[in-house]
């Protein structure tokens, strides 16, 4: 069975980060190995939140799995607590990539043209330096505009044929810096749609997906779990962002039906109805 390394936090609510892979990638048919970076009483957005940062505690965990001699076919990391971190996931990927092993960062750190409260200009840049590494990048449209230097802010006055033009771009500043995939989120397309895209050397490739209001906890944690967890199982990249696309429409449509149109944006999406279908996709596809 394939494993992957998930550097990421745990969530008690909001259905995001560790909350999300850990069923996500089981349900792809791989093994999920949780390195929390923080254990949080529920996600940031919400008004109020417990933190513990696990920055002094990473290191007794790349210690004893060092004993355990482990091979990851990929290493996936997300959310960080402190600009500290950094160095030492740079010292977990120093120590545990290997040849073959794909490296996946999610640049987490900002959304609908705003970085998160939480983050400060130094874990901005950790972030960044932490994406320059990586054989796959998954930002959102914020974060590319970040990735690239550009002030993400600009996605709110930007009309939708400039924020194409942007991303393809800005996606290529990414690649030029030595990432081999740009996979960019919420891109917007005709007809009030949405395109995630798929940039490389050799040019894009998008796959659509219906628009729906608001913003939920947790959509970013779930795609780049389900496109990596595929990929690591031998699925091409661009089917791969088109399962994981489905999955999370799917999941928003159920979540704002249960919710009679009033869904609780920061709980996030009920992907649970649908990790079935990773499943059957896995042992079929």
């Amino acid at each position: 069975m394939k494993s992957i390394a998930v550097i990421n936090d745990l969530s008690g609510f909001g259905r995001c980060s560790l909350t999300a892979a850990i069923p996500v990638i089981s349900a792809c048919g791989a093994q999920c190995c949780p390195l929390p970076t923080a254990v949080l009483s529920n996600q940031t957005g919400y008004d109020s939140y417990y933190c513990d940062d696990f920055t002094n505690k990473m290191p007794l965990f790349f210690a004893e799995w060092e004993k355990l001699h482990p091979s990851f076919d990929a290493i996936l990391t997300g959310f960080i607590a402190g600009s500290r971190q950094g160095a030492l996931i740079e010292q977990f990927i120093r120590t545990f990539q290997k040849e073959n092993t794909l490296l996946v960062v999610d640049p987490v750190m900002a959304d609908n043209g705003s970085i998160y409260d939480f983050y400060t200009p130094g874990m901005v840049q950790t972030v960044k330096q932490l994406a320059m590494h990586a054989d796959i990048v998954t930002p959102n449209l914020s974060e590319l505009y970040l990735l690239a230097g550009e002030d993400c802010a600009g996605i709110l006055t930007a009309d939708p044929d400039t924020l194409q033009q942007n991303a393809a771009e800005y996606a290529k500043r990414v690649l030029q810096q030595g990432v081999k995939t740009v996979i960019v989120s919420g891109i917007p397309a005709k007809d009030g749609q949405l395109a995630n895209g798929i940039f490389t050397k050799d040019g894009a490739e998008f796959v659509l997906s219906g628009a729906m209001p608001g913003s939920f906890s947790g959509t970013g944690d779930l795609f780049v779990s389900v496109v990596t967890a595929k990929i690591v199982c031998g699925t091409p990249v661009q089917k791969a962002v088109e399962i994981a696309t489905d999955f999370i429409y799917r999941s928003i449509c159920r979540t704002i039906e249960s919710s009679d149109g009033k869904p609780d944006y920061k709980g996030g999406i009920e992907f649970e109805s649908f990790l079935h279908l990773l499943w059957e996709e896995q042992q079929h596809g």
